[in-house]
């Protein structure tokens, strides 16, 4: 099953890890350590309480409020426009943990993480705005459709970017196939996600110094 539909499928608990996962992995451009989302994953716990996830959002946004003004001033271009995009993602979670309310949120958090990777890349620096669909590249967009590209062609897909889209939709696999019991699973997938995104971040400083 392709990214896409994974995503129309998903229940409420599945839609808010699924976008919380993409957010955690891309927290190192807010200046958040390891650990700022817990209060967050703990909502979608089994035991939880629905109103535990509007709680916990305000006190993430409030930490990550300051570190993420810390963080605007360490980068530039690209840099700033991947703070940007996920400092959306936090800002545009929604409230209630409702369906209605997080696919929307969960589908923008998938085009953002992936949009944040290709930059973190390079990629976006080589794309052609002319062959964009959705705001990724037609082929990256087909590929999160579960849609073969024209011809085959994978180009604008790098391994950054494609180890982050199989992450996604690991993340609701598992939340599909255990339901409650897949979040621990999920939050395994977005810690090493995070890994990669703070070294994809180290290499990118590295190359402007």
């Amino acid at each position: 099953m392709s990214l896409v539909e994974l995503i129309a499928q998903a229940d409420e608990r599945g839609l808010a890890v699924s976008g919380l996962a993409c957010l955690d992995r891309c927290v190192p451009l807010l200046g958040g350590d390891d650990e700022v989302l817990r209060p967050l994953w703990a909502s979608l716990a089994g035991g939880a309480g629905p109103d535990d996830w509007a709680g916990r959002l305000e006190e993430v946004r409030g930490k990550l409020g300051t570190a993420a003004a810390a963080a605007d001033g360490d980068g530039d271009g690209d840099g700033d426009e991947a703070v940007a995009l996920a400092r959306r993602m936090l800002t545009t979670a929604p409230a209630r943990r409702s369906a209605a309310e997080l696919r929307p949120w969960a589908d923008a958090c998938s085009v953002a993480a992936l949009r944040i990777h290709r930059l973190l890349d390079g990629a976006a620096a080589r794309d052609d705005d002319a062959d964009q669909v959705g705001g990724l590249p037609r082929a990256l967009h087909a590929a999160r459709a579960g849609e073969s590209p024209a011809g085959g062609r994978t180009e604008g897909v790098s391994p950054l970017v494609a180890a982050e889209l199989r992450r996604q939709v690991a993340v609701l696999e598992r939340l599909s196939a255990h339901g409650p019991t897949g979040l621990r699973g999920a939050l395994e997938v977005a810690t090493e996600g995070r890994r990669v995104l703070r070294a994809a971040v180290s290499r990118r400083s590295r190359r402007k110094d």
